[in-house]
């Protein structure tokens, strides 16, 4: 059988293939909306993931750091008393300490950049789960959409987490953001 592909041009499937991450991050924005939770843990987690991966100075660290906080908020469900987002904050500490000390506060964009917006991530959780919903929705899609923007900074420069990871975030908020929005004042 021969490849009917046009020179320089890779097969359809193999284009698909390559698009895994944001079909991902499809999946999780829909699932994410779909579980009614709120999305403040979501944006908590998308910058504890940033700020695990650049304490332990590894960029394919990022994804069993997205799979840990899989973990706390699928646990969440079935926990009394579990917050999702306080034990993600509560890990990043221990994370930035532990980076602190083998020497991850350089590079500046590594951990003390994530570190600060974590911090910024954090405070806007805070302040959305003290607030009217659709004051809450305003920050939390603007959080989102503010992080999207972070990873796809992230993808082009290959800094911090791995290109994969910073694709499926990136599509994962900047979708998730329009969903909050559309369910809040659709």
């Amino acid at each position: 059988m021969t490849d009917t592909t046009a020179p320089g041009r890779r097969p359809l499937a193999r284009q698909v293939l390559d698009r895994w991450p944001a079909a991902a991050g499809v999946v999780v924005a829909v699932l994410s909306a779909a579980a009614g939770d709120g999305a403040a843990p979501v944006l908590v987690a998308a910058g504890f993931v940033y700020l695990g991966a650049a304490a332990v100075r590894r960029r394919a660290a990022a994804w069993p750091l997205f799979w840990v906080t899989f973990v706390l908020m699928a646990a969440s469900r079935f926990v009394p008393g579990l917050d999702p987002a306080g034990a993600m904050l509560a890990v990043a500490a221990v994370l930035a300490v532990a980076g602190l000390a083998r020497g991850a506060a350089r590079p500046a964009y590594g951990l003390p950049l994530q570190a600060a917006v974590l911090l910024v991530i954090g405070a806007a959780a805070l302040a959305a789960s003290a607030a009217s919903p659709q004051v809450a929705a305003l920050i939390v899609a603007a959080g989102l959409f503010g992080h999207a923007g972070w990873d796809l900074w992230h993808h082009r420069t290959g800094r911090v987490v791995s290109r994969s990871l910073a694709e499926f975030c990136g599509v994962l908020d900047a979708l998730l953001a329009v969903l909050v929005l559309w369910a809040t004042f659709g």
